[in-house]
């Protein structure tokens, strides 16, 4: 099940949490009511937000079991009606799938290759770091490029998404702890990430991260493992890897996070990049005001964003 954050274009109001059906979206808690009413169930509108928030960042919140009512809601549609609920995508626009996460976590230097042309050393632990919601824009929006860096650089991440409270997790127990998984672009301003010890102020400037177009479900995904990953610029492929090449796979990285941090549902990690960044390109090739970068991962999509020059 691929999950959505989506309002409609034009139109006043908040985020709701959708699911995609084809190529339509669906609105969760319209078809969750309808599956109700087909049980014979009525007393709905105090269960409702309990049981299947509307807002994005409340639905992942509230964890995995959230998700099993969203799958109900999801089996149902698919074998009855939506008239009345199903929107056509140029209807609508698409946010990042959870606006506000308590926490986004990120791992750099995480393939070995990438950690090379980096001129770097292969880490012996996981190299963490963090960005802020504010960096955070959707499918449909533009990564702004702004004056106070000349070096903005593209990043291909797949990225998870927690499912339930994880604390001391042992790694062999780690994917049931996964309510699914996005694609990031963990855009980097190289001369702010640069210009001291901590990479902070070149990680998360406002507007620059696209995560998204959504979230596919962890039954869906299967083997985290194992999956192809790329980016483009303007068409032109500049990262091609798998994720069999990470140096700390996901399992190890929810067993080694969450001996430090206690992980909350909706907490993102990005687990990494691999190597073809335009850093270590010669010359280097940063990204400029009208490029489309995209990038592409196995069984979950892809995610396509315009640079944009602020100045």
């Amino acid at each position: 099940m691929k999950l959505v954050s989506y309002k409609l274009k034009g139109k006043p109001g908040s985020f709701r949490v959708g699911f995609m059906l084809g190529e339509k979206v669906i609105d969760l808690q319209e078809a969750y009511c309808q599956l109700l009413l087909s049980r014979q169930e009525t007393d709905l509108s105090n269960r409702i937000e309990n049981v299947l928030p509307s807002d994005p960042t409340h639905f992942f919140a509230a964890g995995n079991q959230v998700i099993d009512n969203a799958k109900e809601a999801y089996i149902y549609a698919k074998t009855n009606s939506t008239e009345g609920f199903s929107l056509n995508q140029e209807e609508i626009l698409l946010s990042t799938p959870i606006p506000v996460p308590a926490k986004i976590i990120c791992v750099g230097k995480n393939y070995a290759e990438h950690a090379v042309e980096m001129q770097s050393d292969v880490p012996e632990f996981p190299v963490l770091f963090a960005k802020f919601s504010n960096a955070l824009i959707g499918p449909e929006d533009v990564i702004e490029k702004r004056n106070v860096t000349q070096k903005l650089d593209y990043e291909a991440e797949l990225t998870v998404v927690i499912g339930k409270e994880a604390s001391q997790v042992k790694k062999e127990d780690a994917l049931d702890y996964i309510a699914g998984y996005t694609i990031g672009n963990d855009i980097s301003a190289r001369d702010l990430q640069k210009r001291t010890p901590q990479w902070l102020q070149g990680k998360t400037l406002d507007k620059s991260t696209p995560v998204g177009p959504w979230i596919v479900t962890a039954d869906e995904v299967g083997d985290p493992g194992n999956l192809s990953i790329r980016s483009t610029v303007n068409g032109e492929e500049r990262q091609s890897s798998n994720t069999n090449k990470l140096i700390f796979d996901i399992p190890f990285l929810i067993e080694f996070i969450s001996n430090l941090i206690t992980l909350k549902p909706g907490d993102i990690i990005l687990t990494g990049t691999p190597n073809g960044v335009g850093m270590a390109m010669d010359p280097p090739r940063f990204l400029k005001d009208g490029d489309v970068v995209q990038i592409e991962v196995e069984k979950i999509g892809k995610l396509k964003n315009k640079v944009m020059g602020r100045y």
